[in-house]
């Protein structure tokens, strides 16, 4: 039977549930108990949601405290040494600890390091991986769950792991270098035990996740797939392999010849090999395709998906399987709770409850003929004509502007010693400057006055006084603790894409329109539907405010263009490169507006830029091109005196290191306290010329460094990049923690660079 099925559903609930739970736990506003119960409740309005939508198999294991890779971590006994894991159930404190740093019990440590998904906006917690490590069975969260679902779904649960090798791929080794593989052989059997558990537990087919199989594998790495599912034959139970975020490639061969009863792929980032991977899998194997976009929020042209499909039903019948690309962790996970959206888009978007809803579509389609949904797909092509013929989509105005960019736009008037000596005049600023990165605490009640003033509860000006004062507080608290430059905090801004998605054209917003960040973390993506502009100055006010508060040099924070694209649900009718050079003008207006105000540092985060670098090198060149291009041009237009600053996240640098010079950012602030500097290795290796600030205090922890643990830090910046071109910060903005923490933590950063001014001073 051809079958209609997702790889994951969102966690975080219609409501964020998932977020309140676990922040009440960690609070200690509710106990484990209590969690435990809240989870439950969440995971089966998933799968009832999934069963009622008209799925065959629902995901089983998708559902996580924090993290589905620190699940696994946690499922295969990998607790690093410091967290004092003696064997046995990894409990869930020592999991938040992995985490965070710090859980309601146990000793807080210095969390695993955290770095993007794939290429996309979800952080996991990176695996540490040693060299004489063991591996068991170590929480019963997959049982469990399993045992749950059968309650609710019977036969249609279907577990989800990640499978051993993508595990292991994003692991990190752990002093001296060593091939991660050779953990292969104490790995596959836990591997294997866990699979016999779910089979004895009542599962029929387990999903094993492979994402790796869609980057550029070395040949002992293809080979390795061969022999571990090889191993991991078990008895009664069907394997799927479900790859995604792009073709597979080399690796289709070694995909399709997997002894595996079922392989899925990603057939909207990989659409043109789609019929190669029908012609080298074998009849007898399920073939999943994933043609709903599982990371995009636009509805599905079901007419061009049937298209696609009904020759490959033809061929394999009830072996062909519909699915959404990848998880829908990705996208927000109702359209019908948006009450305020803009009718006119709202009616082009399909959030996770519709993609179930279009992938059943297809399967009636297939297996019933289409005359049997003849409604939904006059709804689909309706929707897609209106959409294309929209007025708001194109604006002539910024075409003709896009068309007319001169070279000369992307290029600062002289190179950066000159502009040093010329920033160094006019900011005056010590040997290892203190700064942060941007925002401040964002307090309940600058979060309680921003949804009275959105709800017309307060006016605009009693808002503004209140952002004012918010405003000067911050100033005040920065003075006191002795920072070289300072910022107004951020109280103004919900989040650092959507808040300037509002001031512009060609964006919409939602009410509820959640994805997870990270942990507890869920931002709101802004979606890009149309040509975009900048009416009219965005941040001027509040930057020019806050420099009137203080003699010390004041930054103007803006977000960058590709993380404005990176960060937002974008229009899929032109190339992403054309919608972030529009982005680029608008913002280029801003900090030109900004510069002719007296703002003489300049921030323009970045912190996306490595994130939207695709999966396969040959693709890298055509990326970095027009992402530089848009970051230079957004950048480019002031004088040598104004200084401008980059931020950018968690990353691997050491690839791109000649494009984040080509930047041409005077000052770049990166995040690197987890990784101990080992980040800087890529900047000293390629002797990055301008200035850098590694930041010292991690702030996705509640863990407060102290000075001398910041000191040392520091030091080891120094031995990789001249003490004079140093600055010190945190590692990112300061909007989620609380002042107590802040307070600690920068007056100790501002005095482990006094003394450290008294030591290479």
């Amino acid at each position: 039977m051809t079958c209609a099925h997702i790889l994951g559903f969102p966690r975080i609930g219609p409501d964020r549930e998932m977020k309140k739970a676990v922040e009440a736990y960690w609070n200690g506003t509710i106990d484990r108990a209590e969690l435990a119960r809240r989870g439950v409740e969440l995971r089966r309005r998933n799968w009832r949601t999934q069963i009622a939508a008209g799925l065959d198999f629902v995901p089983v294991g998708d559902f996580s405290w924090y993290d589905h890779v620190l699940d696994t971590t946690a499922l295969l006994g990998a607790v690093p040494p410091r967290f004092g894991h003696g064997g046995g159930e990894v409990d869930l404190d020592t999991y938040f600890r992995m985490a965070r740093g710090r859980a309601p019990s146990g000793e807080p440590q210095p969390a695993c390091e955290m770095t993007k998904w794939f290429d996309t906006n979800y952080h996991y917690i990176v695996p540490e991986l040693y060299q004489d490590m063991a591996f068991t069975v170590a929480t019963s969260k997959p049982f469990d769950e399993l045992a749950e679902a059968r309650d609710i779904a019977g036969d249609q649960a279907r577990p989800v792991l990640l499978g051993p090798l993508s595990w292991l791929w994003l692991g990190k080794c752990q002093g001296a270098a060593f091939d991660k593989l050779t953990l292969l052989p104490k790995l596959v059997p836990v591997y294997g035990e866990i699979l016999q558990r779910l089979q004895a537990g009542g599962a029929a087919w387990v999903q094993i996740d492979e994402p790796i199989l869609a980057l550029d594998l070395p040949p002992t790495w293809r080979t390795a797939f061969a022999q571990v599912y090889h191993a991991l034959q078990i008895p009664e139970l069907k394997v799927l392999l479900a790859t995604y975020f792009g073709p597979l490639g080399e690796n289709l061969r070694t995909a399709c010849e997997l002894p595996v009863a079922g392989l899925h792929v990603d057939a909207v980032r990989g659409t043109g090999e789609l019929d190669q991977v029908a012609d080298w899998l074998p009849a007898h194997k399920v073939l999943s395709v994933g043609v709903i976009d599982g990371r995009n929020v636009w509805r599905t042209d079901l007419e061009a998906a049937l298209a696609r499909l009904e020759p490959l039903s033809r061929r394999r019948g009830d072996n062909l399987w519909l699915a959404p690309s990848c998880s829908l962790l990705h996208v927000p996970v109702d359209l019908t709770a948006e009450n305020r959206l803009d009718r006119e888009v709202k009616n082009w978007l399909a959030f996770a409850v519709q993609k179930l809803d279009e992938t059943v579509t297809l399967k009636r389609a297939l297996t019933e003929g289409r005359d049997t949904v003849a409604e939904a797909l006059e709804a689909s092509r309706q929707a897609l004509a209106a959409r294309r013929r929209s007025p708001r989509v194109t604006d002539p105005a910024v075409r003709a502007r896009l068309s007319a960019l001169d070279p000369a736009m992307e290029r600062r008037r002289n190179p950066y010693p000159s502009r040093r000596e010329a920033q160094r005049a006019r900011l005056k600023l010590p040997l290892l400057p203190t700064t942060t990165i941007g925002s401040f605490p964002q307090t309940a009640e600058i979060r309680r006055t921003r949804r009275a003033f959105r709800n017309g509860e307060i006016g605009e000006a009693e808002y503004t006084a209140f952002l004012r004062e918010q405003i000067a507080f911050v100033v005040r608290k920065q003075e006191g603790y002795g920072l070289d430059v300072l910022v107004h905090g951020e109280p103004e801004r919900s989040d650092m894409v959507e808040y300037f998605g509002e001031q512009m054209a060609g964006f919409a917003f939602t009410e509820n329109g959640w994805v997870q960040s990270y942990g507890s973390r869920c931002v709101k993506p802004p979606i890009i539907y149309g040509d975009v502009t900048r009416p009219r100055p965005m941040t001027v006010d509040w930057a020019t405010y806050a420099q009137s508060l203080t003699e010390k040099p004041m930054k103007g924070m803006l977000t960058g263009p590709v993380t404005l694209l990176q960060w937002s649900f974008v229009r899929d009718d032109q190339p992403r490169r054309d919608t972030c050079l529009q982005l680029a003008l608008a913002l280029r207006d801003e900090v030109l507006d900004l510069e002719a105000a007296g703002i003489g540092v300049i921030q323009i985060d970045e912190p996306a830029l490595r994130e939207g670098l695709p999966l396969r090198r040959r693709d890298w060149d055509a990326y970095l091109d027009w992402a530089v291009r848009a970051f230079r041009i957004a950048a480019s237009g002031v004088k040598d005196e104004t200084q401008i600053h980059t931020h950018m996240c968690y990353a691997e640098f050491n690839d791109i290191i000649e494009h984040i010079a080509a930047l041409d950012a005077d000052v770049i602030t990166i995040e690197t306290a987890r990784s101990k500097m080992e980040l800087l290795d890529a900047f000293a290796e390629f002797e990055y010329p301008n200035e850098i600030g590694p930041g010292v205090y991690d702030i996705h922890s509640p863990n407060v460094p102290s000075v001398e643990e910041m000191m040392a830090l520091l030091e080891k910046a120094a031995e990789r990049i001249p003490v004079e071109r140093l600055w010190v910060n945190p590692d990112c903005g300061l909007k989620t923690r609380q002042w107590l923490e802040v307070d600690q933590a920068l007056a100790n950063m501002v005095e482990a660079a006094r003394r450290l001014r008294r030591r290479h001073g």
